[in-house]
């Protein structure tokens, strides 16, 4: 991952006026009266019942825009204003044109599926993203429960009541509550989230400095304090939690100092550390434990053993650094996401070519989820696009989800009833909310 520099930096600031962008083509008046300079919360607000718009499945159908921007008042049409985007969005790449590059292999897909319904745009949650290349902030425990980031807080928001409060404030000073060997009982102060993991009652959160900050979401205070190295190049990009067969709780942590380690949380002790040629970007571990993806500042990833880091296979196709990967849960097949705006899809029996090459509309692919069924799959580009594939008939099917804003993350429930994505914008910023798609034909015999 790139180090957080003056470039990037620069990029930032063009990602955070992207959608601001758009006062060039709307009416000034327009702006002047309801925008107040997207920093104001003066559109977002329904004066009559005192609380924050949102939009729901029914007045979708009816033709509100579901992130609630009332187009008909605008001087640019909907259509005209996704082009400009198309055109003009930046994509951040490590290797110069390595997106315009990708597209030969990639595969036709079929558009205009439906898989998951739009069932809310929440506009009272709103999820933050502090590094632009790290997009793992959302997480869903269940249909009705999301955790997210929002500047220094970790939320939990519930869908049944439409309530949100607070897990974890890392603003000021956090020190863990439980002794454990190893633990830094001095704790963390102001602490920069870069990423986040959430599983069942668990949570782990990861600093720009090293940090990991463990909690269980059933137990009052934080229960784990670690720093992962003291590298100027520390930043914790990825955290991915996961239980081995005997049942106990893990978690990887891929860090820019090149290094993956691996927690067990029963212990609350470091159990394995490997070291990688690059800085790493992203792991998975195969529903098997046998098997872990490694990927990161270098254009080819790596299967490597779990348990030794030895690598059993390399990963070549893509034409930039990576960024997300994932196991489908048939254990064979796994899929890894790039700059280059391609994902790719992997089979084991087979690492000498990608089975499939799917390639995003703006940028590079950020997260990939799959459902617990593994039925379908999602990716994410850096804004505006989530596209959901249909793994049974070989990802040649998709359902393309539109909106506007950038993602700070995707997460299906584990019933795979839902579908979340977080959108960061300063006027239109949000938690998406899609429900599965279910053809209940059965029923027609009783109308």
């Amino acid at each position: 991952m790139s180090d957080y520099q003056a470039e990037d930096a620069a990029y930032m600031d063009h990602v955070d006026d992207d959608m601001d962008d758009v006062d060039d083509d709307l009416d000034d008046d327009f702006h002047a009266d309801d925008m107040a300079a997207s920093d104001s919360d003066v559109d977002e607000f329904d004066y009559s019942s005192n609380k924050i718009a949102d939009t729901s499945a029914e007045q979708a159908r009816k033709g509100k825009d579901i992130q609630g921007i009332p187009w008909d008042r605008l001087s640019i049409t909907r259509e005209k204003y996704r082009q400009t985007r198309l055109d003009q969005y930046k994509n951040y790449e490590n290797v110069p044109n390595s997106g315009d590059s990708s597209g030969k292999d990639c595969m036709v897909t079929q558009k205009g599926a439906v898989f998951y319904d739009f069932w809310r745009n929440s506009r009272s949650i709103k999820s933050s993203i502090l590094h632009f290349q790290l997009r793992n902030l959302v997480w869903a425990t269940s249909k009705h429960d999301v955790y997210l980031m929002s500047q220094f807080l970790v939320s939990h928001y519930s869908t049944l009541t439409s309530g949100k409060h607070e897990v974890l404030n890392v603003q000021g000073h956090v020190s863990p509550s439980e002794k454990h060997p190893g633990s830094l009982l001095e704790g963390f102060t102001k602490t920069q989230v870069s990423t986040l993991a959430v599983k069942d009652k668990f949570l782990v959160a990861g600093g720009f400095q090293g940090e990991l900050i463990c909690k269980h979401l059933d137990r009052p205070g934080v229960s784990f304090c670690s720093r992962t190295t003291y590298d100027d190049n520390a930043i914790t990009n990825a955290i991915e939690l996961y239980n081995k067969p005997s049942g106990a709780l893990h978690f990887t942590a891929s860090n820019n100092d090149c290094g993956v380690r691996d927690f067990d949380m029963e212990r609350y002790q470091l159990v394995n550390y490997f070291r990688f040629p690059w800085p790493v970007n992203h792991t998975s571990l195969s529903p098997d434990g046998k098997l872990l993806t490694i990927v990161g500042d270098n254009p080819e990833g790596l299967l490597v053993d779990p348990n030794t880091g030895k690598t059993l296979g390399t990963l070549g196709g893509h034409l930039d650094f990576s960024f997300a990967s994932a196991w489908h849960p048939d254990g064979l097949t796994f899929s890894t996401g790039n700059q280059d705006k391609t994902c790719r899809v992997w089979d084991i029996r087979n690492l000498s070519k990608s089975v499939s090459v799917l390639r995003g509309n703006l940028g590079a692919i950020r997260s990939i989820r799959y459902t617990s069924d593994g039925k379908y799959m999602a990716i994410a580009e850096p804004a505006d696009f989530v596209h959901v594939y249909d793994v049974s008939k070989g990802y040649e099917t998709e359902q393309e989800i539109d909106f506007f804003g950038e993602i700070s993350g995707i997460s299906f429930s584990p019933d795979t009833e839902a579908l979340f994505i977080g959108v960061w914008d300063r006027t239109y910023g949000s938690l998406l909310e899609y429900r599965r798609h279910h053809n209940y034909s059965y029923l027609d015999s009783y109308l």
